[in-house]
């Protein structure tokens, strides 16, 4: 319904000064004796009508049109108001899908009822009424001024229901408005990153790496591109900027990732080679186990070096999966299966890190025992300083220490003991010695920590 439709009096207007042109017409093509004839009658007292109803009746017709133009003007507000608001509630409804923006959507609707019961009654009454009639009754143009006065206090009345529901729908219409604004460069955004994966792609292929992995990935944003391309008006807009963001994020990444190949191809051939050599110089470095341990069998106690009896058979099993490993990065390389070839080298070493740790605890072992069995005097003192320095710190400011503190430490102090006592007798255990000490430095450590934690806490 539009403002159009309060004009429904424009063809009665128009057949009413027809007539009245006619009639005029008429009295001057009279003979002059019948037009004198006819004045004197017409302006006659007695038994006669004045023209339109006389004075009152053109108050009457006046106040009538006058209600008539209001009502048409009301009608004119409401009309624009509602389509004003309908976009306005389209916007709402294409991005919000929550019970809030439905409601919004149905109260909108329940209103257009009303605004169509309204309308209706006005158009009615400018149809039922036409004051440009010459024998308008003053009565008929007063119930017409009612009625339209009617209509006019119930288009108004609707329309301030309609301004009082546009305002209450400030929040949903900005929320709406701005992930509208964000639609269209999300979009965008979206779409440029695919063209800047896309020829990232172009160039690593240019320089002979397939990216095959890349390739597929991207080949996967196909059909969300092509939703993109359909719109928001078919996938909605919450839908729309979603999809616009995974886009986005999923062809950075491969863009980024094509722009580093070359350099990951690169690192992956410093690999080989570098884990190729440090392989072979484990190998050599595990041939020297064997005659550590001959050394540890012939001085010392079975306790001493019976746990490093597998290294030399498990490091060469080592070196050898880490040999087998590198064929198959290597292969993986130049099969351009990036990932596989990065795995395979992790293995790689790890293995190598084994061996190299066990090839290593064995030589170490030897150094620490030969050293300990010559002069265990300063492993002694080394772990009473620790203890003694615990004790200090759990003594400072106090007159007793704290027993969670005190108990480890004098438990400390006996274990150094028992752990020197054990030193005595001709073929002595210092392999227990050495972890003994390192065990009881290890809790005077711990002890300390939780100390100045406390402290530092409380403080």
């Amino acid at each position: 319904m539009t403002a159009t439709n309060a004009r429904p009096e424009a063809g009665a207007g128009a057949r009413s000064a027809v007539r009245s042109g006619r009639d005029l017409l008429a009295l001057i093509l009279l003979p002059v004796p019948l037009a004198l004839a006819v004045l004197p009658a017409a302006f006659a007292g007695g038994g006669t009508r004045r023209w339109f109803g006389g004075r009152g009746g053109e108050s009457q017709r006046a106040e009538a049109q006058a209600a008539k133009d209001a009502a048409a003007e009301a009608f004119y507000d409401l009309d624009t108001a509602q389509r004003d608001l309908r976009i306005s509630i389209e916007t709402i409804s294409a991005v919000d899908s929550s019970s809030r923006g439905r409601k919004a959507a149905e109260d909108f609707a329940a209103l257009g009822r009303r605004i169509d019961e309204v309308s209706h009654a006005y158009i009615t009454a400018v149809d039922s009424h036409d004051l440009d009639r010459d024998d308008l009754e003053p009565a008929v143009a007063s119930r017409a001024r009612t009625e339209l006065t009617r209509a006019k206090d119930d288009l108004v009345r609707v329309k301030g229901e309609l301004d009082r529901f546009a305002q209450g729908l400030g929040p949903l219409l900005g929320s709406a408005e701005t992930q509208l604004a964000r639609l269209a460069p999300a979009v965008e955004r979206a779409r440029q990153a695919l063209l800047a994966a896309s020829n990232a792609l172009d160039a690593v292929r240019a320089a002979g790496l397939r990216a095959d992995e890349l390739a597929a990935r991207l080949a996967a944003l196909a059909p969300e591109l092509t939703k993109l391309n359909q719109g928001a008006g078919q996938h909605g807009v919450p839908e729309t900027l979603q999809r616009a963001d995974v886009v986005l994020r999923d062809a950075e990444a491969v863009r980024t990732e094509a722009e580093r190949l070359p350099e990951r191809a690169a690192e992956i051939d410093r690999r080989l080679v570098s884990l190729r050599t440090r392989a072979q110089a484990l190998t050599t470095r595990a041939g020297s186990v064997e005659p550590v341990l001959s050394e540890l069998r012939r001085r010392f106690s079975a306790a001493c070096w019976q746990d490093l009896q597998p290294v030399p058979e498990q490091a060469a099993v080592n070196v050898r999966q880490a040999e087998d490993k590198l064929a198959e990065a290597a292969k993986a390389r130049e099969e351009q299966r990036w990932a596989d070839a990065t795995s395979r080298l992790s293995t790689v070493r790890a293995l190598l890190n084994t061996v190299d740790e066990a090839v290593s605890a064995a030589g170490d072992r030897l150094q620490r025992l030969n050293a300990v069995a010559k002069d265990p005097q300063q492993e002694i003192e080394r772990t009473r300083f620790a203890v003694r320095d615990a004790q200090r710190l759990a003594m400072a400011g106090r007159h007793t220490p704290d027993p969670r503190h005190a108990r480890p430490l004098d438990d400390s102090v006996a274990r150094l003991e028992r752990a020197i006592a054990g030193l005595e007798g001709r073929h002595p255990d210092y392999w227990h010695f050495l972890t003994e000490t390192e065990a009881v430095r290890q809790t005077a450590a711990r002890v300390v920590s939780d100390i100045r934690e406390e402290r530092g806490g409380g403080a």
